[in-house]
């Protein structure tokens, strides 16, 4: 599976988002794990779980499946984040790629990690800005947002950016739940005048 270094559970600070981003594909699904604290983003770890094409599909889902189930072991993410499903102009790709999602889904609910789905667009718009961005685009930005040399590989890289999108997503959303609340206490004391 190839391990990238990185630290283990144990060293994850109570107050630490962890998130495994997965970018499945039959021959090649790459991972990464990110972590959060307060408003940084840290490099964990990343790899791809490769398969051969002349193996069976089933023995591709299984490395899949071996393989996450190592990270997610490893590094205990609270969550994974990952693509949601798009559909391709070979019906023979979209299934395949339905599978090897399908084999992470299971992953994460057999260990009971909550996973969460953005599109490719969201993904893109989280870590470059722009939601057309190129995958060169992308991994530029990874690399740059999580101080990591860019030549990482596309699949991890695309992992990482859908880790990174939640952490985003999720941050946003903290945020403006803690306005809220005193946004509405406001309205209602305005509403009272």
């Amino acid at each position: 599976m190839g391990l990238a270094p990185g630290r283990d559970a144990a060293n994850v600070s109570a107050r630490a988002r962890r998130i495994l981003g997965i970018d499945p594909g039959s021959i090649a699904t790459g991972w990464g794990v990110v972590e959060a604290v307060g408003g940084c983003l840290r490099y964990v770890a990343h790899g791809t779980i490769v398969s051969s094409a002349a193996e069976s599909q089933e023995s591709r889902l299984k490395r899949i499946y071996r393989g996450l189930t190592e990270a997610l072991s490893i590094y205990s993410p609270e969550g994974i984040s990952l693509e949601r499903v798009f559909f391709a102009r070979n019906a023979q790709s979209t299934l395949k790629l339905g599978q090897a999602r399908g084999v992470a889904l299971l992953a994460a609910a057999l260990n009971q990690i909550k996973t969460y789905e953005y599109s490719a667009a969201e993904i893109k718009m989280a870590v470059v800005g722009y939601g057309q961005a190129t995958k060169e685009q992308v991994q530029m930005m990874v690399a740059s947002l999580l101080s990591i040399p860019a030549n990482l590989g596309a699949d991890p890289a695309d992992a990482l950016a859908a880790a990174i999108c939640h952490l985003h997503r999720h941050s946003f959303e903290s945020r403006v739940a803690q306005a809220l609340p005193g946004a509405a206490i406001e309205a209602r004391r305005r509403g009272r005048s």
